[in-house]
């Protein structure tokens, strides 16, 4: 209402100052100084304007957001400091329980068969995503060829989604290498990025060799694996049907560019 007052009343100077100037039989000093009145008038008028304008607008739009971003950013400090605490709670009580994963789920070493021989060990297919990774493949692929697992029992897959063609050549540099070892390691490309690296990891479910195989692996680029990660992992899933995933503690390199 008040915008809309003073919105009149600069209408009203506005047609009073027109009407001296076009009526006012006065000299040229009283149209300068009708002239002046009538600009006086417009900057009152806009800045009044203005200043009413932006301080309505402040109290709609500006000052709810900001209340609403000040609670969010509350919301979540909560969220994250009982998120803390919790997690001090979980770590407390296994480590004063000792509720190692041995204890908790059944967990025993896979042997040999006399008669069977390796073929007690499930086939394992592992998986290496990677996508120009010049400065990590050789240590990344070595790591998951090193695994201590019967050579006839595992697949090793590099799926390489590397558009340098440098690259390429050292990838399949690195894999001839250890097939030249008796490792059974496949490197799959293929012709789009869809997906990335889940997109890649998809694909290479589709060959037909993985269906010989019972678990899987995935390693990223620049993972670095124990060679006894799979004698230490894969027996939770074997003795324990109602595990779908073992987690195992990450160890990677990172390269500063």
């Amino acid at each position: 209402m008040t915008t809309f007052l003073k919105s009149l009343i600069f209408l009203q100077d506005s047609c009073l100052a027109f009407l001296s100037l076009m009526f006012h039989r006065g000299s040229s000093e009283d149209a300068a100084e009708a002239l002046k009145k009538l600009e006086a008038s417009i900057n009152g008028a806009r800045i009044s304007i203005d200043t009413t304008w932006t301080r309505e607008f402040r109290s709609l739009f500006i000052v709810p957001l900001f209340k609403c971003l000040v609670a969010f950013c509350l919301i979540i400090s909560l969220l994250v400091f009982i998120e803390g605490i919790y997690m001090n709670l979980v770590v407390l009580y296994v480590k004063v329980f000792e509720r190692k994963p041995e204890k908790v789920y059944r967990w025993e070493p896979m042997q040999e068969d006399i008669e069977l021989g390796h073929e007690t060990y499930p086939m394992v297919l592992v998986q290496i995503p990677m996508y120009n990774e010049k400065e990590v493949l050789q240590l990344s692929i070595g790591a998951a060829c090193r695994l201590i697992w019967p050579l006839d029992r595992l697949i090793v897959q590099v799926l390489d989604d590397s558009t340098d063609q440098t690259i390429k050549e050292l990838v399949n540099t690195e894999c001839a290498k250890w097939e030249s070892k008796g490792v059974n390691i496949k490197c799959e490309r293929r012709d789009n990025r869809n997906g990335y690296k889940a997109g890649a990891l998809k694909e290479g479910m589709k060959h037909n060799y993985v269906k010989l195989c019972n678990y899987v692996v995935i390693f990223d680029a620049d993972f670095q694996p124990e060679p006894d990660y799979l004698q230490h992992s894969v027996p939770f899933l074997v003795h324990n049907p109602e595990v779908a995933l073992v987690q195992a503690r990450w160890r990677f390199s990172t390269y500063i560019m």
